[in-house]
């Protein structure tokens, strides 16, 4: 997910929702989120080994509000400042919608993806092509285009 359209914005010091290590991952695979992507926010496991892995493990750092992953997963060319979460948006959901290269053989990977929130109260969806490249030998993700 970008920062390219606008939301509104709050510290990141604002209360992310209860995940614990044995709950759902919240990027929709079937796993817990500390076998999930729980063990990728916590370095346990490395880095994401795909594209796809990525774009998941980052939608959950959003669930969870984990700002120092979003921005250690962050190409340094388009990484903002820091990461501010608002208190009134809720994530309920990821549906992968595709993915095109982002494996161990490439160097470039694309994921489009539909995020479902619910933002005062209101539900809505974030449909996304991301864009992610290897830095350093990790994938991170470098920018997105936001489809209607």
């Amino acid at each position: 997910m970008s920062r390219r359209k606008t939301r509104p914005r709050t510290s990141a010091a604002s209360a992310a929702p209860a995940v614990t290590a044995e709950s759902p991952c919240p990027c929709g695979l079937d796993a817990v989120y500390g076998a999930c992507c729980g063990r990728f926010h916590s370095g346990a496991a490395g880095t994401a080994p795909t594209a796809e892995l990525l774009m998941r493990s980052r939608y959950s750092a959003f669930v969870v509000r984990d700002e120092a992953y979003l921005l250690r997963t962050w190409a340094p060319e388009t990484r903002p400042k820091d990461v501010d979460f608002d208190p009134a948006m809720r994530w309920t959901g990821l549906e992968v919608q595709g993915a095109t290269d982002g494996t161990a053989f490439h160097q470039h990977g694309t994921v489009t993806f539909t995020a479902t929130y619910v933002h005062d109260g209101e539900p809505g969806a974030l449909r996304e092509r991301s864009r992610f490249a290897r830095h350093d030998g990790a994938w991170v993700y470098v920018d997105g285009d936001f489809a209607e």
